[in-house]
């Protein structure tokens, strides 16, 4: 491309994101005047309508008729409305998300969080790691940093910026938490979180992510590729891995859940086994996907669906 095109363009979209930066900024202000469950109820309400016209509706249409091969049309076409309306939820959350996090130990059945797996969180608190926490992009998953920090519990999360330079600050700003920080995911990461977890601090990672260069896996039984990150670094740093995640409830509630210890796979050497592993880890997001199909981002192009049209 001409140079001057091409410096032409990048100022276009450097232009373009600013002014979609700004109107999203000032989206999530409103919202933030308003109390939370009308906050997030609007949210809702504006994502089932606006998510069906977007080109991911129809991604989100094909991925679940691929992983639930014995449902019908109808129930596909209302999962992935019901799917639009979390990820509304998700964007407002972000403006709500300390508001949100009520628990308190003295009373653990009243306000909007319950939390299972307490014992482990103390547990972990009280001795040293590393530790490797991983999720996916299921249910209110922005929660859990906070839920850490809430007991004690130090951990550093790899996330993906967004694609939006200025969205992206903001966002790296605002998820810092008492307990911990994040780390983009770019060059370097890999390089930070080892010494993380080589100083015996915990990391955070989710695993659910499009990855070209991973690891051959499946997902639902459909061929994808997997990030080997973490189980390298739990076999370099012979960390333990827990699975935690975050599902939203009736009635505006969330369950946290903190859950055992997940034994990786090994090999006959005794060392973890990093592609064994992969799959050991997508069948444990899988098993949460299938118990809240419509909690998870069926738009994201998991299978890369969307490559295999440009072909």
């Amino acid at each position: 491309m001409n140079p001057r095109l091409l410096k032409f363009a990048l100022r276009a979209k450097r232009a373009g994101d600013y002014v979609t930066a700004k109107a999203l900024f000032g989206v999530l202000r409103v919202l933030r005047l308003l109390p939370a469950d009308t906050g997030l109820a609007i949210a809702d309400r504006a994502a089932r309508l606006i998510g069906p016209l977007s080109s991911r509706h129809k991604l989100a249409k094909t991925n679940l008729a691929r992983a639930f091969p014995g449902k019908d049309e109808a129930w596909v076409q209302a999962t992935a409305l019901a799917n639009w309306g979390q990820m509304g939820r998700i964007a407002a959350e972000f403006v709500y998300l300390d508001d949100l996090f009520d628990y308190d130990p003295a009373r653990p059945d009243e306000g909007r969080i319950e939390v299972v797996g307490v014992e482990r969180f103390v547990e972990l608190r009280e001795r040293k790691g590393p530790f490797i926490f991983f999720t996916g992009h299921l249910g209110c998953f922005e929660l859990l940093p906070i839920g850490a920090a809430a007991f004690g519990l130090e951990f550093t999360a790899l996330f993906r910026q967004p694609n939006n330079a200025y969205v992206a600050r903001r966002v790296q700003a605002a998820r810092r938490t008492a307990g911990g920080h994040l780390i983009p995911s770019k060059a370097g990461a890999v390089w930070s979180l080892a010494g993380i977890l080589k100083g015996g601090s915990s990391v955070g990672v989710l695993v659910d992510q499009k990855f070209r260069k991973g690891v051959k896996t499946t997902f639902f039984g459909l061929p994808v590729k997997t990030n080997p990150l973490l189980p390298k670094l739990a076999r370099q740093y012979d960390a333990e891995v827990y699975p935690a995640r975050c599902v939203r409830l009736p009635g505006g509630r969330y369950r946290l859940e903190l859950q055992p210890r997940l034994e990786l796979p090994r090999d006959d050497a005794g060392a973890i086994d990093v592609e064994a592993s992969c799959q050991a880890l997508n069948d444990v997001v899988e098993g949460w996907v299938r118990e809240h199909p419509d909690q998870w981002m069926w738009f994201h192009d998991r299978w890369q669906v969307m490559g295999r049209r440009k072909k």
